[in-house]
């Protein structure tokens, strides 16, 4: 499949944990890094043909969850494109076309019913010839990169300004890209994030490391427990007040991972602090 050309009338699907790019009329076969999290991504394909493809390019995002393919139909709007998604009142899941809607300017918000026969209107117009000088550098380099696995930071450094924020995939430093309409950001190595991919990804991040030190919290408590009991006198009660103090700490921190942020004890949507948990 790798390298194989394209063909009218056929339909291609990325096989799993690769992603599916195309270029010079072939397909590219990759085991690239994952973009918001997800290989093979939307998001990588559309800057492909974008690139490839220019004005003539369709991208259609349908029902499913997250972000996948919002950054993707901006790619192809910034490149003459069309952009087309499943009307979210009519999604399964409308995850994706809402995100797609608030992201970018979208020409056809459809149902499902109505999809194919639009898609026909389409790809029944006339192509439009490809101008390379309007397609933006940018998408040129990101493109590039993907199709060779990784980047350089100098390639990077090209597209954005670093800042001082981590890659929740492999912890190098990110830089903030600001091309389009989409808040975007990606690591030398090549992962790749919107704005509301990498806040959703680093809140996964946050919740396993809290668990983790719950974990921790509670495999403390148990030792100071038997140290206790164990001691007398003044070393026992002082034993007993740290028993005391971690059984509190354990208690917030579960009622956190429970409830989330804005319960008792903890920061409000406003800032300000609910009463605490006894």
């Amino acid at each position: 499949m790798h390298n194989a050309p394209l063909q009218a009338g056929a339909l291609y699907l990325a096989p799993p944990d690769r992603h599916l790019l195309v270029k010079n009329d072939r397909m590219l076969v990759t085991k690239g890094p994952r973009e918001n999290n997800y290989r093979p991504a939307a998001d990588a394909l559309f800057r492909s043909a974008a690139v490839a493809y220019g004005p003539n390019v369709i991208g259609v995002v349908l029902t499913g969850m997250l972000h996948d393919g919002t950054a993707g139909l901006d790619f192809i709007k910034r490149c003459g494109g069309t952009a087309v998604v499943q009307d979210p009142n009519d999604a399964e899941f409308p995850s994706m076309p809402e995100s797609a809607l608030r992201g970018t300017d979208i020409d056809y918000a459809v149902p499902l019913h109505l999809m194919g026969r639009l898609l026909q209107e389409l790809v029944g117009m006339p192509s439009k010839p490809l101008n390379e000088a309007s397609v933006p550098d940018d998408l040129k380099l990101e493109a590039s990169i993907a199709e060779r696995v990784v980047g350089t930071t100098d390639e990077v450094n090209q597209l954005g300004r670093q800042v001082p924020l981590t890659c929740p995939e492999c912890g190098g430093a990110l830089w903030e890209l600001r091309h389009g309409k989409m808040l975007r950001y990606r690591c030398h190595t090549g992962h790749a994030f919107t704005a509301d991919g990498l806040l959703d990804k680093t809140q996964q991040a946050m919740e396993e490391t809290l668990w983790v030190a719950l974990r921790m919290m509670e495999e403390r408590k148990n030792l100071l427990t038997s140290m206790a009991v164990r001691g007398e006198g003044l070393w026992s009660v002082q034993q007993e007040e740290k028993l005391e103090e971690i059984k509190r700490h354990i208690n917030r921190l579960r009622e956190f991972l429970i409830n989330g942020q804005g319960q008792e004890g903890y920061p409000n949507e406003n800032g300000s602090e609910d009463q605490a948990i006894s």
